[in-house]
């Protein structure tokens, strides 16, 4: 037998646990020219407020990103996952902050400084955040709208 549905608040905090100890997400772009959409697996460190992610600075995603500045994001399984919807703001990884700049190595257990090529650090400021286990959690499946949190 299923538990029955969270409530808004349990589920923000259950939201709050995941993006802080979670590494790896799915990442959905699109083309600007013809929508064509990209989905691929980055890891990410939850900054309190926002997703910081890292890619190679001329892969698609990157390349997207630059382009529209939109971004969905799905963190967990199909049975309790957290989408967001955003919009980034990149910066080259040689001026990422250094605090910052480890904050994400130690929790991704990737250095993008220390790569060869180009790497480009992307901060994704949720617009929408939804969390949801079951169908019966899906009519208040929104904890974030137009970027502010539904619930305290």
């Amino acid at each position: 037998m299923a538990p029955p549905p969270r409530t808004r608040l349990q589920r923000r905090e259950d939201t709050l646990r995941r993006l802080t100890t979670d590494v790896d997400a799915w990442v959905a772009t699109a083309d600007p020219a013809d929508g064509t959409p990209y989905l691929v697996p980055l890891s990410f460190l939850w900054e309190g407020g926002t997703l910081l992610l890292s890619t190679a600075a001329a892969s698609p995603t990157a390349r997207n990103l630059l382009a529209t500045g939109r971004v969905r994001v799905g963190v967990g399984p199909t049975r309790d996952v957290v989408l967001i919807e955003g919009t980034v703001t990149s910066f080259p990884a040689e001026e990422i902050p250094a605090d910052l700049g480890d904050a994400f190595a130690t929790a991704t257990g990737f250095d993008p400084r220390a790569s060869r090529s180009p790497y480009l650090y992307f901060r994704v400021h949720p617009d929408r955040l939804q969390a949801w286990r079951e169908v019966d959690e899906l009519p208040e499946r929104d904890l974030i709208r137009d970027g502010a949190w539904l619930v305290p």
